[in-house]
């Protein structure tokens, strides 16, 4: 086995599964072996932004410049949208920033525009304009480059049994989110951008009635400490890569972070 097949096995077991709270149904990751329907029936979302300095990436500046933030950003994005692209369903790219550059980047990607306030409007309508066209809907990020094919896999078998579908982040917060149907809770009076995000939407759902199932948890890019264990996690993703390019060894990252 080379050494980036190796790598890539690593990266998909080195992070283990994190406890779940007792309240929240939870599922073993599936083999799929059941299949899919045809890919119309299954909707993937993906949250982007335009890579601007200065705007993307910000927690790591330092030790990486604005420029170079951006830059890494859009090679995660384009990681990412390459991935999602090869599994069977249709991939959609909530975009923010101009059109025009995310028509050139990804001309193949059907387009819209993300609406809403902040962070939880913003989902919830990309998941509500998902459901009317696809009978499962699930959404993630763009700064999770490595994230493993199977965990997309998972989300969808599990909306087969469940309501909504979490995969949780090692930050407190989580890298994917899906549903069967909208359940507008979810995203109502949730503290965005903090450690709680993940417990408060745990108990929305339990509050709503709402079969919440968890899967395996995986790490976003959003600082230095996470940049560090991407580096270290999947060393032949093309974003660690060029990370590692971008960042000499004069410039340490900020594990603490």
């Amino acid at each position: 086995m080379g050494e980036c097949a190796g790598a890539a096995l690593i990266s998909f077991y080195q992070i283990g599964t994190k406890a779940v709270d007792n309240s929240v149904e939870s599922v073993e990751k599936s083999p799929f072996q059941r299949g899919f329907a045809p890919a119309t029936r299954y909707g993937l979302g993906i949250f982007a932004k335009e890579p601007l300095p200065g705007r993307v990436k910000t927690r790591l500046c330092p030790p990486l410049s604005a420029d170079e933030a951006a830059a890494l950003y859009r090679v995660s994005l384009e990681e990412t949208v390459a991935f999602c692209t090869s599994g069977p369903w249709k991939t959609v790219l909530f975009y923010e920033g101009d059109r025009a550059f995310f028509a050139e980047a990804f001309p193949r990607l059907p387009l819209h525009p993300q609406c809403g306030h902040d962070l939880g409007e913003r989902m919830a309508e990309a998941l509500t304009s998902l459901l009317r066209e696809f009978e499962c809907a699930v959404l993630i990020g763009s700064d999770t480059p490595d994230l493993p094919l199977r965990i997309l896999h998972d989300a969808f078998d599990a909306l087969a049994r469940h309501d909504a579908v979490v995969a949780p982040a090692t930050d407190g917060g989580y890298v994917l989110v899906g549903e069967r149907m909208h359940n507008p809770t979810l995203f109502q009076d949730i503290p965005w951008s903090t450690a709680d995000v993940l417990q408060r939407t745990r108990e929305s759902a339990r509050h709503s009635a709402v079969s919440l199932a968890e899967i395996t948890p995986w790490d976003d890019l959003d600082d230095g400490a996470s940049l560090q264990r991407l580096i270290e996690r999947s060393p032949c993703c093309r974003t660690a890569q060029f990370a590692r390019e971008i960042l000499p060894s004069n410039r340490r990252l900020n594990t603490a972070m």
